[in-house]
């Protein structure tokens, strides 16, 4: 049985426009995303990789085309058609988002930002403590740092909750953009494994990168060139470092990384 469909764009197109010019940035794309799968966008800075990021999770809306989910509850919804407030309430129910800038709440404590994206879906703060404390233990935040402010926390402490505030309410899809792109090699490696767990439990993800490090956590990586996709590999699901001697699994890390890596150089990356 082949894999189900999770999103669905069809005939996708963004233009920015002002007095003096047009900027068409998406150009009648394309794209089924698969449920499951962790999906990366590649591309050249300029190539519409974020917004086309933005148009899929509802962040902003398409010029022309159609964006349609298929969940489970609720069979073919085109947000494309959503107004606002129809758009904030599918992302609080449905999708999650991880930026290149964490956007903390600089007034509020590591486990109160995580709470307060919980509290607009669930009003049982009791059982949204449970949660948001074993997530944030997940991403080893520890206990000692929950009541910390994000200006008293490391720059990988904060994105580990601003990742964990972007999975809180469950959603069917997680969307992120460069969400390693301020972090140091360290903490980018820590933020990555977070994403591969999530995606091993069966999480979707869409993330926008321009690191082969990050992309090779990816399983199908989509390449973006002047607003359309250029082309896509499938590379299977992430084995670990091919760096890593002790990695039961580092010939096949390796056959990907190289594949990855002859696939981006065939793409003039």
């Amino acid at each position: 049985m082949g894999k189900s469909i999770i999103l669905t764009a069809k005939n996708l197109s963004k233009t920015f426009s002002n007095e003096l010019v047009q900027q068409h940035v998406l150009k009648n794309l394309n794209l089924d995303i698969y449920r499951g799968d962790f999906t990366v966008v590649m591309g050249n800075s300029g190539s519409g990789k974020s917004t086309l990021l933005y148009a899929l999770s509802g962040m902003d809306r398409p010029s022309l085309g159609s964006i349609t989910y298929q969940f489970d509850d609720q069979k073919d919804i085109e947000i494309s058609k959503f107004n606002n407030d129809k758009l904030a309430l599918f992302r609080r129910n449905h999708a999650g988002f991880v930026f290149q800038q964490n956007y903390l709440n600089d007034s509020m404590s590591a486990l109160d930002n995580v709470m307060l994206s919980g509290l607009l879906k669930s009003k049982n703060r009791k059982k949204l403590a449970e949660k948001a404390k074993e997530l944030l233990e997940r991403v080893e935040v520890s206990e000692k740092d929950w009541k910390k402010f994000p200006n008293q926390l490391s720059g990988g402490q904060q994105q580990r909750v601003a990742m964990v505030r972007s999975v809180i309410n469950n959603p069917e899809i997680l969307f992120a953009d460069e969400p390693t792109g301020a972090l140091n090699s360290q903490n980018t490696e820590n933020v990555l494994d977070i994403m591969s767990d999530l995606n091993n439990d069966g999480q979707s993800i869409v993330m926008v990168t321009h690191t082969v490090k990050a992309a090779e956590r990816g399983n199908r990586i989509i390449y973006l060139a002047d607003g359309v996709i250029s082309s896509e590999i499938e590379i299977g699901p992430y084995k670990g470092n091919y760096k890593d001697d002790k990695n039961p699994d580092q010939e096949i890390a390796k056959e990907r990384h190289v594949k990855l890596k002859n696939f981006l150089q065939e793409m003039g990356w």
